[in-house]
């Protein structure tokens, strides 16, 4: 069966952006994790795929042209990543969202349609957020690997990555300093 392995970046507190849902303190959006070798596979959330669509298009459209999210020019490792995410299938799971642009992204309606996901032959799949999505699919045992990068600051009043009511156990498998004095944690989920 095929790993699901969520992603993040969060404040030390926990957060994974500011009131608004969005993580202000992040430079760069680019896959950091070490995942791309490893998937061929997206899964993120239906609030979240709007702006996530709308940032990587531009990028993949005008990559010198400075974003209109951020206003500043992308990263050599978001022009990458956009690179890869336009070959790469991804999924939305969402209730509400009626069609996307990316002529390969699918909406998903039901969490046992991520279930069966995961049963498909293929690589992992790369569970990218938002926050509900990622606590949800941990509380129904279907996320194998939790890698996070942590950002050194204390974001106070941002919204929390994890909502879950459920305490789950975590093996930790790598830890790792980063330059900014950011820390790369990899978990297994048990």
């Amino acid at each position: 069966m095929r790993k699901m392995i969520a992603a993040m970046k969060i404040s030390a507190d926990g957060k994974f952006g500011n009131p608004d849902g969005y993580a202000d303190w992040v430079e760069a959006w680019s896959e950091d994790y070490g995942l791309t070798s490893q998937i061929d596979a997206c899964v993120l959330g239906g609030r979240m795929y709007p702006g996530y669509e709308q940032y990587w298009t531009a990028i993949q459209n005008a990559p010198d042209q400075p974003l209109p999210m951020t206003g500043r020019l992308a990263a050599p490792a978001e022009v990458e990543w956009a690179r890869f995410a336009a070959q790469t299938t991804h999924y939305v799971l969402s209730n509400t969202l009626a069609s996307a642009a990316w002529p390969k992204t699918r909406i998903l309606r039901r969490v046992e349609e991520i279930t069966a996901l995961k049963q498909q032959p293929g690589k992992d799949i790369y569970l990218m957020g938002g926050g509900q999505i990622i606590s949800s699919l941990i509380e129904a045992g279907l996320v194998d690997e939790l890698r996070l990068i942590v950002h050194p600051l204390l974001a106070g009043n941002g919204r929390p990555l994890f909502t879950m009511g459920e305490r789950r156990l975590l093996e930790l498998r790598n830890a790792q300093p980063l330059s900014q004095g950011r820390l790369s944690l990899v978990y297994a989920i048990n």
